[in-house]
Order: structure tokens, then sequence, then C-alpha cells
């Protein structure tokens, strides 16, 4: 018997087997697999609603500090709460799954919990997404070379980033994501949808993200969703879409 196992302990170091058969892979280890998603490289965000990072006023003039308080207390808020409820009915507990998980298998829930979740996520990441304006605003280190390396250059990718939003129809959102395999992917999802959700098109772990439902700009911008689009470039918060280019 000790000389059939010591054969077999041969076999597996010849072939390369050892370490395959001691390492059993989670299911979002399989890149590539229809349906799976990568949660642990996004940014987790809590279940609450976080406080803001800034004033509400503190990005005018491409947001005016009207149109932050309200979409921030009540339509974010509302996502939240909704959220919450949506978790009590359908018996998820917080402390048991995280929200990149839930949304990572939301298609077995309501779609109130798609709705819900999907908003307070994309909400929360919108928020961070941003900082008072800066005149020339642009990235620098490693995700300007990978931007660069993937769209050629920075004014395309930002003339393909700003096109998926103004060409989402209808409500929805417009999403800079880095791919399983390490390269960066532009892409919208509709209403309160994102990159980590299952059963979204556009799969990959979100780097930026554009909020262009109406109720982001139509108090400043009215129907002029291409004026809120470039305004909003002085905005965006370029350490912190590097940090999360850096842990993805």
């Amino acid at each position: 018997m000790e000389k059939k196992m010591n054969g077999r302990r041969e076999f597996l170091k010849k072939t390369g087997l050892a370490g395959a058969a001691a390492v059993v892979l989670p299911h979002w280890a399989c890149a590539g697999t229809k349906g799976m998603v990568t949660p642990f490289a996004a940014e987790e965000i809590p279940y609450q609603q976080q406080a803001l990072p800034y004033s509400y006023n503190a990005l005018e003039p491409s947001i005016d500090a009207m149109t932050m308080e309200i979409h921030y207390s009540k339509h974010a808020a509302a996502y939240t709460k909704n959220l919450s409820d949506a978790l009590t009915a359908e018996s998820v507990d917080p402390a048991k799954m995280k929200l990149t998980a839930l949304l990572g298998s939301i298609s077995k829930y309501s779609p109130k919990m798609r709705n819900n979740g999907g908003g307070h996520y994309n909400h929360e990441f919108f928020w961070k997404s941003m900082k008072a304006p800066v005149e020339g605003n642009v990235p620098a280190g490693m995700i300007l070379q990978s931007i660069q390396k993937d769209f050629g250059s920075l004014d395309t990718f930002k003339t393909q980033f700003a096109d998926a939003g103004k060409n989402r129809f209808g409500s929805g959102w417009a999403w800079l994501v880095k791919s399983n395999d390490g390269k960066l992917i532009i892409g919208s999802t509709p209403n309160q949808d994102n990159p980590l959700m299952d059963l979204s098109d556009l799969k990959g772990t979100p780097l930026l993200a554009l909020d262009v439902w109406e109720h982001a700009y139509y108090l400043k911008y009215q129907n002029r969703r291409a004026d809120y689009i470039n305004a909003w470039w002085s905005l965006v918060n370029w350490s912190v879409v590097q940090k999360r280019f850096e842990s993805a």
C-alpha cells in the first residue's frame, strides 16, 4: 500500500497535479464563466447611506447645491430605505452577505431588491467618484497609462465615455470598468443596474460611474444632458479612480 501511495505522489509531482489536487477554486475565480462576476475585486459599500464627503454646494458650478441636496437626501435615501425593506422581506442578513455578493447573484431576488440594491450601490459609488471642481482636471499615473493603452488617448476615452452617457436611452449610468483580463471597458447600464450584477450585459470591476438619470441634472441643465456630462469632467476624483484601479 505504501509503495502505491509513493507512486501516486511521484505521478502528481511529475504531472504538476499535486497543487491542483489541493486547490478547490471558488466560483468567482472561473473568469469568463457565464453569469459569474468578481465581487471580491469591487469596492465594498455598506448597506447604510453614508455621509457625503463634501457639502451640497462643493461641486458648483458643475452641479448645483439644490440638485445635490435633493439627489442625496431624497432619491438616494429612498433607495437605501427600500433596500432595507427588501432585505427584511426576502430574509437576507446584511451581516452575512456583502452588498457586492448580493448584486453578484441579484437574478435570484425580486425587482425591488435589484432596483434598490443597485440604486444604493451606484449612488454611494458615485458620490465618492467626485470632488470639488478643478480646472484642467486629468488623471495621472497608472490609470492614465492604462487609458492611453486601451483607448489610444485621454481625449478618445472621454469622448467614448461621454457618448455612453449621452446615448443611454432613458435613465441609467455610464461606466468605466476593469475586465477580468485587466482591460478597461466603457459601457452603460439601464435604470439602476450595474456591472456587478449577474444579469448585466456589461461586467467588470467598476472604476468610474456617471449618473445620467434626469434627477441628477435637470434643475440646472434641463434636457441638455451633453452639457451636464461636459461640466462633470471637472469633478472626477481621479485619485479615487486610481485606487480602485490598483485594487481591482
